[in-house]
This record gives structure tokens, sequence and C-alpha cells, in this order.
């Protein structure tokens, strides 16, 4: 099942997967707790996304609780991944105004994620680059470990 992401008139896929069952489009109406066991995320987070405007709009009840939907989910789901890339939440706050805003936002947010997407590659490399050594000292251990050789 393929996450989507729907602003005016267009639709694009931006999350993953969700790991839970979810109840159709129209019965989607779930409390902080379902949406804290859905995401792994605190209710303290949530509330917090929504006062800095990273979350949109969540429903509330008719006793004012928060009533979340699919949409809110998948919009979750995309958060986690920008919060794994690093990005910076006030860039993560500006995205989720550009898709508020509309359809003519596309060019920024094609940026912002163009951005990112750099900030993650040269993070991958660095990465990359660190297990190199790691390999070479695991290979440099178990050579010498394999001679009878005293490793400390």
């Amino acid at each position: 099942m393929t996450v989507m992401e729907t602003t005016g008139t267009r639709t694009d896929s931006c999350a993953a997967t969700p790991r839970a069952e979810r109840r159709p489009d129209g019965q989607d109406s779930y409390t902080i707790s379902e949406v804290v066991a859905f995401t792994g995320l605190t209710a303290h987070t949530l509330r917090w996304y929504e006062r800095i405007g990273l979350m949109p709009h969540v429903d509330r009840s008719h006793t004012g609780q928060r009533r979340y939907s699919n949409r809110d989910l998948n919009w979750l789901d995309l958060v986690g991944k920008l919060r794994l890339t690093g990005m910076p939440v006030a860039d993560m706050v500006r995205y989720a105004e550009l898709v508020r805003e509309g359809d003519h936002t596309f060019t920024e947010r094609f940026e912002l994620l163009e951005a990112t997407r750099r900030d993650v590659r040269a993070r991958i490399a660095e990465l990359q680059d660190t297990l190199a050594v790691l390999d070479r000292k695991i290979t440099f251990y178990s050579d010498a470990m394999g001679r009878g050789a005293q490793v400390s």
C-alpha cells in the first residue's frame, strides 16, 4: 500500500507503508493514544507538532478531544521520514506551510527536498567511509586473533 500526500489537485507518493491496520476512509477517526500506538510518537510530541504548525489542523470531537484521520497518519509518516533525514524542524514547518498554501508552491517544495536529499547523500558517503574503516579494523583483529596474537 502506498501512502499518498494530496494537495489541491495533485497526489504524490510521500511516505512509508503504514505499520498497522488502518480503518477505511470515512471511518478513520483515531484518538491521540491510537496515533501514539501507530507512530511511536508521544502525545506530547503530537501536541507540539500541532502547536508549532507542523501538523495541519487536527479535527476535534464534540468534547474537544483530538481526532486524527488516515491523512494525518500519512502526514506523520512523512514527518518521521523527514526527521530521519536530519531536516531541521524549521524546514519541516516551512514545508508544511508550503503544502497548506497549495500547488503553486511546488517549486519551493522541490528545492527544499532536493537540498535535503543532497545532505542525506553526503551523510551516506561519510557513513560508507566510516564503515570501510570499521571493516578494516575488524579484519585486522580477526586476522590477529586467528594467528593467536594477543589483541587488546
